[in-house]
């Protein structure tokens, strides 16, 4: 997340839009404020150090952003249909984003 945030900070990138899951988008440090692309959040409920770092992250954030906690998954959302509630969430955020683009 870190890296993919600290890419689209780039002046003129062509980034439509960024999903973090379970990442550390804190690693992209005073770069957040430059991101312009629309950036969804997704941390696993159980995972509260993560969500922790996330959610001071979206505050640093300039972009739309959006944090989405997925209830009782862990760091590794390897519970039974948490991956699948990732990969909706992100189909619907890229979805959305990449409309028209």
């Amino acid at each position: 997340a870190g890296a993919a945030l600290w890419a689209a900070a780039e002046p003129d990138n062509i980034v439509a839009a960024v999903v973090s899951r379970g990442g550390r988008p804190d690693l992209a440090g005073p770069r957040l404020a430059s991101v312009r692309a629309p950036t969804l959040l997704l941390v696993g409920g159980a995972d509260e150090p993560v969500i922790e770092l996330n959610e001071a992250a979206q505050r640093e954030l300039n972009a739309e952003s959006e944090l989405r906690i997925v209830p009782g998954a862990t760091h590794l959302f390897e519970e039974p249909g948490a991956l699948e509630t990732v990969a909706d969430l992100a189909r619907d955020w890229f979805t959305r984003h990449f409309t028209g683009r």
